[in-house]
């Protein structure tokens, strides 16, 4: 049956016959899609002739099939056929447009691509019949905006979209539109058509170098300046902003060659920041040109390259003058003066000098740091004078150069250090120095005893040494003798008939400039296996003081006279006279006659009687002790409270002080005189106080 039909409805389709019908009567009937199934009651057919009618028009592209099956039977059910497949096909109708899969199709090429350079694929369905003239499509460009030149093509059966021109260029249009069609029936005329819109974006590739704005570019910095931006240098590129392909890449191609000057790139510009990095000098360079290149952080397409190198350009700085202190060039200036000159020797100094004058003229020097304080600098000319004479072997480090630090000042106060180095030229002026004072020889395995020496001046007056004996005893001469080693050292050796003893022997050691010393070495001859057994045992024989021993000794005795000074002088001014304090009456005296100590007594060890006090109260100390006889005579002893020095002691002696007791525990040692003394001084004051008590 046809897509689409418009009838008549019903419409007769054909008629189903059974060949039982010529001997029974037969009635037919339907089943299956389209009867009694979904789409219902689209087919019919007449139970008695069987005849097959559809009742509305089928859409091939929903139900392209209706599988039936008729019956065939007689009236009381007998089936008088076997059931019959009845397919129904529908014949499609070009009744479906072409369909783009995208409504918006979205591409990228890029500039400067070349010819033929597949840009995308477009694709459309049609719901007709495959493989039939409804669903062959064919694709074409109905139109491009902008409109000129055509730059693009598509495959009329693959709908790949290729470019057929290489005037791609972004800078001058970075997007086409494209208006795609398809057309079924192999694109004849009649055929339906579908439409899509296909957006093409250029992509920028380098293709547009660099360019200066102008050739040549001027500017100025002040000399000594330096970290500092002196010129921006723009520059125009067309390629995409902000990508590899516009983004500078600036450098000095002449002219820098001592490193004074770095140029950068600033990222939000594309300028090129040229700066100072090293302090130009106006007397040396006023002025530089440089040469300077750019190009961009991503590499030109191959057809650019081509025909473009890099873009340049000329840059003239000029130096600007400025008023600057001294310069003291180089850093380190070199003299050469020989050790031992005489003081006052004059020689050339430390050379300063004004970069405007390229002279001296007005400058002062003045000596920072000197090691050893041998040179003294003129203030005016920088001329060195030796105040002491130089000693090469004195200098520290040893061989190397002598460092004076300069400082060199202008009429302005600005001012410039440098070191003046000072090279001292050796001079014969030491005689080598045998290094052994002592020398130990075990006769029972050593023959001989090797001596060397050394000398501190330069090599070229040193060693080979030579060494002899020095105005030798007959003794000596016949015992020892004294041959070569190497240039430095000499061998001592002995007849076998030579005594176990000590010997001094001397030796002369004398440089090849002439320059000699003689050294008395003493040597020992020792019955020993190894020279350690005889020096200990030289020292087990004797002990020997040093000179810090005798200084400590001879200290200490001076110490002890003095101490024995001072107590003669005590004693001897203890006997002039006894002074007994005005207020000795305010005391309280106890007369005791008892011969041994009392309770409250402690008895040391050297004779003398210590006294406690235990009941003190305020300034007033109460029962001081007990009179003991001492060689007949009766002798009191006193504390009082307040503080009272008994300058001497007639029955003992000795100097005491009685300390204040302010209540406590008090030691202290009784000063004694005899009763007789203490009555005579003391009877006459107590009678007074009494008389003043009654009264008060």
């Amino acid at each position: 049956m046809q897509e689409n039909s418009l009838g008549p409805f019903p419409l007769f389709l054909q008629q189903v016959q059974s060949d039982s019908a010529q001997n029974y009567t037969v009635f037919y009937s339907l089943s299956g899609r389209g009867v009694d199934q979904e789409p219902l009651n689209l087919f019919f057919i007449e139970r008695d002739t069987g005849n097959l009618y559809c009742t509305r028009p089928v859409d091939r592209e929903e139900y392209d099939v209706f599988d039936l099956i008729a019956y065939a039977s007689t009236a009381d059910g007998y089936s008088a056929d076997l059931p019959l497949p009845l397919p129904i096909k529908v014949e499609d109708e070009n009744d479906n447009h072409p369909i783009f899969t995208e409504a918006i199709y979205n591409f990228e090429v890029l500039e400067s691509s070349r010819l033929g350079t597949t840009v995308g694929v477009v694709c459309a369905t049609d719901r007709d019949e495959p493989d039939t003239m409804h669903t062959r499509l064919k694709y074409g460009i109905l139109e491009q905006t902008p409109r000129s030149p055509g730059l693009f093509s598509v495959h009329p059966s693959t709908g790949v979209i290729t470019t057929i021109s290489h005037y791609l260029d972004r800078e001058v249009v970075d997007r086409y539109t494209l208006i795609m069609k398809v057309q079924d029936m192999d694109g004849q005329f009649f055929g339906l058509m579908g439409t899509s819109t296909c957006i093409i974006t250029v992509k920028d590739a380098n293709d547009n170098a660099p360019t200066f704005r102008q050739n040549a570019y001027e500017t100025s910095v002040e000399e000594n300046t330096y970290n500092v931006e002196i010129l921006r240098i723009p520059i125009e590129d067309k390629d995409l902003v902000n990508t590899d392909n516009w983004r500078a890449n600036f450098t000095i191609l002449k002219g820098n060659e001592n490193g004074y000057f770095k140029i950068s790139t600033d990222q939000a510009t594309n300028e090129g920041i040229l700066c100072v990095v090293k302090p130009l000098n106006y007397e040396e360079n006023r002025q530089v040109v440089l040469e300077i290149g750019v190009n961009n952080e991503a590499p030109f397409t191959r057809e650019v390259t081509r025909v473009t190198s890099m873009n340049r350009a000329l840059v003239t700085i000029h130096v600007r003058d400025q008023d600057e202190g001294p310069e003291c060039s180089p850093a380190v200036q070199y003299v050469r003066i020989k050790e031992n000159s005489a003081v006052g020797s004059k020689m050339n100094g430390y050379k300063a000098y004004d970069p405007e004058t390229k002279n001296s003229n007005g400058l002062r020097f003045k000596k920072l740091h000197d090691p050893k304080g041998w040179i003294k600098i003129n203030e005016t000319s920088g001329f060195v004078t030796l105040s002491k004479i130089l000693d090469r072997e004195a200098a520290a480090p040893q061989n190397e150069l002598y460092n004076i630090t300069v400082l060199a000042i202008d009429q302005d106060g600005r001012s410039c250090t440098g070191t003046l180095a000072v090279n001292i030229e050796d001079v014969n002026d030491n005689a080598p120095e045998i290094l052994q004072d002592y020398v130990v020889i075990c006769k029972q395995k050593m023959a001989y005893a090797d001596i060397s020496a050394r000398d501190p001046d330069e090599p070229i007056y040193g060693a080979p040494f030579h060494f002899s004996l020095a105005k030798p005893s007959s003794e000596v001469n016949k015992i020892w003798t004294l041959s070569k080693v190497n240039d430095t050292a000499a061998r001592l050796s002995y007849q076998k008939n030579a005594q176990l003893r000590e010997y001094t022997v001397p030796i002369t050691v004398k440089d090849r400039g002439g320059q000699s010393a003689t050294k008395v070495l003493r040597v020992k001859l020792c019955d020993c296996s190894h020279p350690g057994q005889c020096v200990s045992t030289a020292r087990s024989a004797g002990v020997v003081l040093g000179k810090w021993a005798i200084l400590a000794i001879l200290l200490g005795i001076a110490l002890l006279l003095s101490v024995l000074l001072t107590l003669v002088c005590g004693v001897v001014s203890t006997r002039k006279g006894k002074q007994f304090p005005e207020d000795l009456a305010q005391q309280n005296l106890i007369i005791s006659n008892t011969e041994a100590p009392g309770d409250d007594r402690v008895c040391s060890a050297n004779g003398f009687t210590s006294q406690t006090a235990n009941n003190c109260s305020q300034r007033f100390c109460g029962t001081v002790g007990s009179g003991i006889r001492n060689g007949g005579q009766e002798t009191i002893e006193m504390m009082k409270g307040g503080h009272q020095t008994l300058d001497s002691c007639r029955s003992a002696g000795h100097h005491h002080t009685l300390d204040p007791c302010r209540g406590g525990h008090v030691e202290t040692e009784n000063c004694r005189y005899s009763y007789s003394e203490w009555h005579n001084f003391t009877q006459p004051r107590l009678g007074e106080e009494s008389i003043r008590g009654h009264t008060g």
